[in-house]
């Protein structure tokens, strides 16, 4: 292990990434980094799919750092994410841990790959004034128009695309020319699963987190005092949940725009995992219909080859 610094796993929403990592983190006697733009967040846990659960392997709890970490209603970023992840990882290394880091953020993912310098982006009132009334269509379609590194992948709201925008104005005036933090040397294993299982498991997983609740956990978000658009600003369940809580759509307009949008978010992370190859990324992928010890057999195989 002492050629790497850190194991990544990533992969789209549904492949089986955590129960994957978990059960890797276990068999290296190592901990899971989280690289999660929502499951950050206290009580927003069927939505996110934080399945903790899953971080039980025979009997034993696998640590894992960067979940439940701030309040609902608060809205916390990447340059919060990148500080807080060399925090954990620089203490986890000095202990002798190569940490197994887990997610689908991409742009979580390759800021800390890649130790880029970011900056903490002020509001602006007055853009936000110019950019107030337009759609998310629009916002998309001006988003497009910039090629500064910014995470496009959960834009699915309209003041996400906003915040985009105000974040990418503010680095053609600000952007800064060096890393912060090294680079970080990390074996990146992906999960490739086939589009039609992928768009199957999607539509299971959405039916059976609806009954377990799902509804009821963004109601309580609600009634704790949360602003509607501060939830709808977290985007896919809490967007369309909420909209259906405070009347703007029925539960069948609710339940087909989402499973939409979230087989859409799905599509767009493989974009951004296949734009990190483009830029210099070695990403090994594995059939995440391979059995565990098949994964866990592969990982090894990858591990040796590359010492």
């Amino acid at each position: 292990m002492k050629k790497y610094e850190l194991i990544t796993v990533l992969g789209p929403t549904a492949c089986g990434k955590t129960q994957f990592a978990v059960t890797l983190a276990a068999h290296i006697h190592s901990e899971i980094i989280s690289a999660d733009s929502r499951q950050v967040y206290r009580h927003m846990d069927i939505g996110t799919g934080k399945d903790l659960n899953d971080y039980i392997i025979d009997g034993k709890q696998v640590p894992y750092h960067l979940i439940d970490i701030c309040e609902p209603g608060t809205k916390y970023n990447v340059f919060q994410y990148q500080h807080d992840f060399f925090n954990i990882f620089n203490k986890l290394r000095n202990t002798g841990i190569t940490p197994v880091l887990c997610g689908g953020t991409g742009m979580y993912i390759e800021a800390v790959l890649k130790g880029y310098k970011l900056l903490d982006v002020p509001p602006n009132p007055e853009l936000r004034g110019s950019l107030a009334g337009k759609s998310l269509e629009e916002l998309e379609e001006m988003l497009a128009g910039y090629k500064t590194l910014h995470n496009k992948t959960d834009v699915d709201s309209v003041q996400r695309a906003i915040r985009a925008i105000e974040i990418e104005e503010y680095y053609k005036k600000e952007a800064p020319e060096r890393n912060e933090f090294k680079p970080v040397n990390s074996l990146i294993i992906g999960l490739d699963i086939d589009r039609e299982v992928r768009r199957k498991k999607i539509s299971r997983r959405l039916y059976s987190r609806l009954e377990e609740g799902m509804v009821d956990e963004v109601r309580a978000l609600l009634d704790s005092g949360i602003h509607p658009d501060d939830l709808i600003y977290y985007g896919l369940e809490y967007k369309y949940l909420t909209q259906y809580i405070t009347g703007e759509l029925t539960y069948e307009e609710m339940t087909k725009q989402l499973e939409i949008a979230i087989h859409q978010f799905a599509k767009r992370q493989m974009t951004w995992f296949r734009g990190m190859e483009r830029r210099g990324f070695t990403i090994h992928w594995i059939d995440a219909a391979t059995p565990m010890d098949g994964k866990i057999a592969r990982f090894d195989a990858l591990l040796n080859n590359l010492y």
